[in-house]
């Protein structure tokens, strides 16, 4: 019998190839680990907290490899003490070492801290134009992951803290806004519409899941 040579076929050219579809499930499961982690931190604060979520955006194939810095996931917190918006960083089992603004990990050094500082200002940018007045939106570098974490040194203007700590930490801001202040701002914050000129934000519009809502302790 003739053994006839293969020939590519149309859907072989459409199906990926191993390594990509690899590090697209990779990135798949980095954004459901950031995704629930995000949930289990919000869920920490008390009422009188308000959360803004945004959806995140999955990196496309060609944009995927195994020396990217793993994205951040982020939330915006509106309550007593003020407006936080809060960076999640996945590190597992990692030991995190940081020394002012720098921040390493297993031997690399993402910019996690300016990376929480420039989407706070996106953030302020965004609010402040919306409400016709300055709003300053502090950053929050939130650390999930069973690895130690040694600093030596905080950063200035962002706050470094574990997602199991993060109730803690914004209940020890203390009282800057009255509640109906807060509810005003999230009502502001809900609205897609303030968010079209800033990248990397693309907000839920009110009523939808999940959207902002009050939060209970868990």
């Amino acid at each position: 019998m003739t053994a006839f040579p293969y020939r590519p076929t149309i859907e072989d050219g459409l199906r990926p190839a191993p390594l990509d579809w690899a590090r697209r499930m990779r990135a798949e499961q980095t954004i459901r680990r950031m995704a629930a982690a995000e949930d289990r931190a919000a869920h920490r604060l008390g009422p009188q907290w308000h959360v803004v979520e945004r959806p995140l955006a999955l990196p496309s194939t060609g944009q995927t490899s195994e020396r990217k810095t793993p994205p951040l996931s982020g939330f915006l917190v509106i309550g007593p003490g003020g407006i936080f918006c809060i960076s999640i960083a996945q590190h597992g089992r990692s030991r995190v070492m940081i020394a002012g603004d720098v921040v390493q990990i297993s031997g690399r050094r993402p910019p996690y801290v300016s990376q929480a500082r420039r989407d706070a200002r996106k953030a302020a940018k965004a609010l402040s134009t919306a409400i016709g007045q300055d709003i300053k939106v502090h950053p929050v570098l939130a650390f999930v992951g069973n690895g130690p974490i040694s600093v030596n040194g905080l950063p200035k203007d962002c706050v470094i803290t574990s997602y199991r700590e993060l109730d803690k930490v914004l209940n020890a801001t203390g009282k800057r806004i009255s509640p109906t202040t807060a509810e005003k701002l999230s009502q502001v914050a809900r609205s897609p519409q303030i968010w079209a000129d800033t990248s990397g934000y693309d907000w839920y519009p009110e009523g939808s899941t999940p959207g902002d809502k009050p939060t209970t302790r868990g």
